[in-house]
């Protein structure tokens, strides 16, 4: 009896070391790790209904478009690691990349906010990518796969990043002035209007729902014309599998469809200023399932508009959007920051103005919006500035008439790295925005500010903020 409870206690401890034993963790060999992240937060107000947090005083459906300083609390955080190849001679590195962001869905502020509230804290996470980049050691490319932001310039008082955000989860490749990108678009959505990422699957006999991906092919060309300018040329292919059987078109259930989207951006440094002066000019058509573009969210993929419903396709939808954007750094007493976006769609319904989607609502198959602005940055001292903004924006959606906003912002601005520089932060500032609405767009509550206030000609905001980035 001994032998064998001795015997059973020895395989007890034997056995699971040896189980153990299998599996080997090997310590990773990294050679940095870095952590960037960028964030506002403040409080906010107007005397409007007895008091309240401010509401930002844009148009709707334009997003930052027409000026940001009255944005809402947000937090991004993205860590990073770069592993060193046991190879001492090889040339490639591999960077690991993580983004997560935090944001409330309502107009809560952090600090009275938790993920638990009804519209409380969002949490997302837009970045979990892998690249591999100098892959080879004659002609280096990169290699990426992952969830990423993958996008380029941005018009930053607009919060815009145009021409080219491609922000999804696929792959890609990166040769030289060459970019070669997939990424897969497919969401189980209910509540989407057009085009549904969603179809009946009734090839097994028993209707099921499941998913439908859109998937979006990118080829990018960066031609240098001389050493302060250069051309890029954009391309893209979006297509929708084929989810209907034969006599089974259905809202959920629809043939294939497919769109194109061409670019064209020019950069230029400007020379004559101060170094970081340039100018940028980009225009882009899509057609077809590749004409989004809307409410300041540039990407191609979010269709607009209705389809036709006798074809079941968005085959004659399109748009159209130019953005100009410059900065001039006149001397280090004052630097100028200005834009101009253009934006026209239309969906593929004969209706100019409303039309039924997929599901039997009724969206605007047509909309035209333009906005002008521009930011001076006045350095009164190393650490003390002056932010003034003066924005004009008008939309039209459909038929209606046009919705016309214009606002002037104003932000003495503390500088904690007295640093004379149109991007320099963390920033600390007072900001006081007023507004002034046609009538069209006060009738109709056509604003953040409006619909929380009622029919009002003016607007004002009134906020604390702080802004900061850091990035390797």
């Amino acid at each position: 009896m001994k032998v064998n409870f001795i015997a059973i206690l020895l395989l007890g401890i034997v056995i699971p070391h040896f189980l153990n034993a299998q599996i080997v963790y090997e310590e990773a060999s990294y050679d940095k790790f870095f952590i960037g992240s960028y964030g506002r937060i403040g409080v906010d107000w107007n005397y409007e209904n007895k008091g309240s947090v401010g509401r930002r005083l844009n148009l709707n459906n334009m997003g930052s478009i027409g000026g940001r300083m009255e944005e809402q609390d947000y937090l991004e955080l993205a860590t990073g690691i770069n592993f060193t190849p046991k190879v001492k001679s090889d040339s490639m590195n591999v960077r690991v990349q993580t983004r997560f962001s935090f944001y409330s869905r309502s107009l809560n502020l952090f600090g009275n906010s938790s993920s638990t509230d009804l519209g409380g804290l969002t949490f997302a996470i837009p970045e979990l990518y892998i690249e591999a980049r100098g892959v080879g050691k004659k002609d280096l490319f990169n290699v990426w796969v992952g969830s990423r932001l993958y996008r380029g310039p941005d018009v930053h008082i607009a919060d815009c990043f145009y021409f080219n955000d491609h922000s999804g989860q696929g792959a890609g490749v990166e040769y030289k002035n060459t970019r070669l990108a997939a990424i897969m678009v497919f969401n189980l959505d209910t509540t989407a209007t057009v085009p549904p990422y969603f179809y009946l699957n009734i090839k097994t006999g028993t209707p099921s729902l499941g998913l439908r991906q859109r998937s979006v092919l990118i080829l990018e060309q960066d031609q240098k014309l001389s050493p302060n300018q250069k051309l890029t040329y954009l391309l893209e292919y979006h297509r929708m599998g084929d989810a209907s059987e034969e006599d089974t078109v259905t809202i959920l259930n629809y043939p294939s469809d497919h769109g194109f989207v061409f670019g064209l951006r020019h950069h230029i440094d400007l020379p004559r200023f101060i170094e970081g002066s340039f100018n940028d000019l980009a225009i882009r058509y899509g057609n077809g399932i590749a004409n989004g573009g809307d409410g300041g969210v540039t990407r191609t993929y979010l269709t607009f508009g209705a389809p036709n419903l006798d074809t079941h396709d968005f085959r004659d939808a399109y748009s159209w959007a130019l953005v100009n954007q410059f900065v001039m750094n006149l001397s280090n007493k004052f630097s100028l920051h200005g834009y101009l976006i253009y934006n026209k769609s239309k969906g593929a319904a004969e209706s100019d103005d409303m039309a039924e989607t997929y599901f039997g609502k009724e969206v605007f198959n047509r909309k035209e919006d333009f906005t002008v602005g521009t930011r001076g940055v006045t350095y009164f001292s190393d650490t003390f500035h002056l932010l003034t903004e003066l924005h004009y924006s008008q939309r039209k959606d459909g038929t209606q008439p046009w919705y016309r906003m214009t606002k002037i912002s104003l932000a003495p601005t503390l500088s904690v790295l007295g640093e004379r520089n149109i991007w320099a932060r963390p920033h600390l500032r007072f900001v006081f925005s007023l507004a002034r609405y046609n009538q069209y767009a006060s009738d109709q509550l056509y604003s953040p500010y409006l619909e929380y206030v009622g029919n009002e000609r003016w607007g004002y905001y009134l906020g604390i903020k702080g802004e900061y980035w850091i990035w390797r």
